[in-house]
């Protein structure tokens, strides 16, 4: 019995040292079902339980109310550990404050009523009346998202080198040259297709936005494969709402499924996620846009990514999918950010690390901070040309981190 003593505890030094040379002596990841998987509800806990400095974000959140970030900010929310740490909202009459816009047909309004009217308060910024949000470009991310999953799931085969006219039907196709023929997959997510594109280089509401100007029109898809060419597909990053509309009509091509129905069955439903989406006037699902979420569900998507991808035992999309998701491929045209697919990526002041960021028109965000495990989102509808708001940053945030790691070993 001695003999088997002694090589139980010289085993059990073995495993000690190992556990103390790889964790540096300080506690280890928390396991799969230790953690927290806000599926039906975040749980709620102080900023100082999580390592959070809450004076940092009350200041913070003054700042906000006062209108120095935005002077329409819907919500702000702050979320670390699985847990909802700190949420503010702020009620504003749409109604009235858009009146006369909601009126006055122009770039953001060309129809006067229905979905597209920006200024009308039963479709912006909630959907008729609920706390789902308009995400606008946020839809974006959700898109690649989505795209992620069915590639995972086998039910999106292409490979992200195919030429997208693969999808169309060439002869009823203007402007194809070879340049047009070498568009891929992979061009669209990154935003470098080479089309001829005019969105970040006019404000929204000028009547020379190809973003306005294709949501006006009946067939969004045709309207942007229509376009000339510009430049080479993969070489000239340029911002492109259209871009991501081919996406909508791609997916119903490739896997023979809408990707809203698509998105609820293998996303939405297994995060606990509400949403509704609205489609263009030939009922194409607005991949560019139209989704609706809360601002609480809208920080899953950052948890799910901080997960790599997993989400309470169950995978969502690869670990493969998240790393090419976030890999900073292009500079913007905003000199803070890098681009990914379909992810803005904003270099960190303090290390060579990227936050992970979503972004949409009129002041919706999502801020994740996978170094801390850290996620902030927004919500807002400041869509104005005179707006004097700014958009926040990820080093508005950095001081209120007080410890680098979650102190209850709850991730």
């Amino acid at each position: 019995m001695k003999k088997y003593a002694a090589v139980a505890v010289l085993l059990g030094c073995i495993f000690l040292g190992a556990f103390l040379f790889l964790g540096g002596g300080t506690a280890a990841t928390p396991r799969a079902d230790e953690m927290l998987w806000p599926t039906k509800g975040w749980p709620s806990a102080s900023p100082a339980s999580v390592g959070l400095d809450e004076q940092v974000l009350l200041r913070l959140e003054r700042d906000m109310a006062s209108g120095k970030y935005s002077q329409m900010l819907d919500s702000f929310a702050v979320f670390r550990c699985g847990k909802k740490i700190f949420e503010r909202t702020y009620p504003h009459d749409y109604a009235k404050i858009y009146s006369q816009q909601a009126r006055e047909r122009g770039p953001l309004n060309a129809r006067l009523t229905g979905r597209y009217n920006y200024f009308d308060p039963d479709w912006h910024p909630y959907y008729h009346g609920t706390d789902l949000h308009t995400m606008q470009s946020v839809s974006k991310t959700v898109t690649s998202v989505i795209i992620g999953v069915a590639i995972k799931r086998g039910d999106f085969k292409a490979d992200l080198g195919t030429p997208i006219l693969k999808y169309f039907d060439v002869p009823k196709v203007k402007n194809v040259d070879d340049r047009k023929r070498r568009i891929t997959l992979r061009d669209v997510l990154t935003m470098t297709p080479g089309l001829e594109w005019h969105e970040e280089d006019v404000p929204y509401d000028d009547p020379r936005s190809d973003a306005s100007l294709m949501e006006a029109t009946d067939d969004w898809v045709q309207y942007v494969i229509d376009k000339p060419m510009a430049a080479e597909p993969g070489k000239v990053w340029n911002y492109s709402s259209g871009a991501t509309e081919l996406l909508a009509y791609i997916f119903q091509k490739e896997t023979g499924q809408d990707i809203d129905d698509y998105g609820q069955r293998y996303l939405f439903a297994p995060l606990g996620m509400r949403h509704e989406w609205k489609r263009t006037y030939l009922g194409v699902v607005d991949t560019e846009g139209g989704l609706y979420l809360n601002g609480n569900d809208l920080a899953k998507i950052g948890y799910l990514y901080l997960h790599d991808g997993l989400w309470d035992g169950q995978r969502i999309v690869s670990s493969e999918w998240v790393k090419q998701s976030l890999t900073p491929y292009y500079q913007t045209d905003e000199p803070q950010f890098s681009y990914g697919f379909k992810w803005w990526l904003s270099k960190r002041p303090d290390s060579p690390d990227y936050v992970w960021m979503c972004r949409g028109f009129g002041g919706q965000n999502l801020q994740v901070f996978p170094k801390e495990g850290l996620i902030v989102t927004f919500t807002a509808w400041d869509i104005l040309a005179n707006s004097t708001g700014k958009e926040p940053v990820p080093s508005d945030f950095l001081p209120a981190i007080k410890t680098k790691t979650c102190t209850d070993r709850v991730y």
